[in-house]
């Protein structure tokens, strides 16, 4: 993958920063949507999200605990590392190709921060844990991410590759175009009149399309300005299938459980950013009309 763009001026650093302030919660960040919010054995840890019993608050549903404090901090430094730099000009590439597909809809797109850190941080969906995995909290419109989870992706789950970690990102910027179109709003009324069982297969929905707006960001990122690079396309569809929910059941319960799905299967999860990625159109990410998944 190409990495010469320029670089978001929306990336705040903060690794190195320990949480402040007190009052942390239950340390589950309630709100936030992440790239997969299964619960899963290994190393008795999260894998890129939260318990399912609290999945996808954002769209309602109990706090597990309160938001972490908040207190002031200055201005974060620009990222100076490799991996920093290469963030930040991913998530540059993202705001344009929204800015262009919004402004194609008559909306303005405001890119969402991307807050760098290390360890624990206090967000306003709650403490972000680097065993939790990226995640995009829409209390405060930002995307947390701990660079460590980028040597996990690799080692733990055999999804190496900078456009696996792209792919990462843009799937939680997918989050935040979703709410930038009121999508996460309408689906918000829904949780308090389904199931829990019900409102996994929502869940599910949601998830797919953010895949599917991650496939957007490759088709334009690639049309608009030649970033991919011949293997790039492999590294994303390895990623995806490595945290389809009835993989990650499989390695971690030994068994699958589809009702409990909250993020889609391996297969659903490289289709869904395979068809983003082939049509680089938004209406082609409809996946609450879909009647297959």
């Amino acid at each position: 993958m190409r990495t010469d763009g320029r670089e978001s001026e929306n990336v705040e650093d903060r690794r190195g920063e320990g949480p402040v302030g007190g009052g942390f919660g239950g340390g589950l960040p309630l709100g936030r949507v992440g790239i997969g919010t299964v619960v899963i054995a290994l190393v008795a840890s999260y894998f890129l999200g939260i318990d399912p019993r609290v999945v996808l608050g954002v769209l309602g549903g109990t706090d597990s605990g309160a938001p972490a404090s908040q207190a002031p901090r200055g201005p974060a430094p620009k990222p100076a590392d490799a991996t920093g730099r290469f963030v930040s000009v991913v998530l540059a590439d993202t705001e344009d190709t929204w800015t262009a597909l919004l402004r194609e809809r008559g909306r303005t797109y405001q890119p969402p921060k991307l807050v760098l850190y290390s360890r624990r941080y206090p967000t306003a969906c709650g403490t972000g844990s680097a065993a939790a995995g990226p995640f995009y909290c829409p209390s405060d419109q930002k995307v947390y991410l701990d660079t460590s989870f980028f040597a996990l992706l690799q080692r733990r789950f055999g999804a190496p590759g900078d456009f696996a970690q792209a792919y990462v990102i843009a799937h939680e910027v997918g989050h935040h175009v979703q709410n930038q179109l009121g999508i996460m709003a309408r689906t918000q009324e829904l949780r308090g009149r389904m199931s829990e069982r019900q409102y996994n297969q929502v869940s599910v929905r949601v998830e797919l399309q953010a895949d599917c707006f991650a496939g957007i960001w490759g088709y334009h990122a690639q049309r608009s300005r030649h970033i991919v690079e011949s293997g790039d396309l492999e590294e994303a569809l390895r990623a995806a299938t490595a945290i389809g929910d009835d993989t990650l059941q499989k390695q971690s319960q030994g068994q699958v459980v589809p009702e409990s799905f909250t993020h889609g299967t391996s297969e659903q999860r490289v289709r869904w950013f395979r068809r983003g990625f082939e049509s680089g159109r938004i209406d082609d990410c409809n996946t609450f009309e879909s009647k297959a998944l």
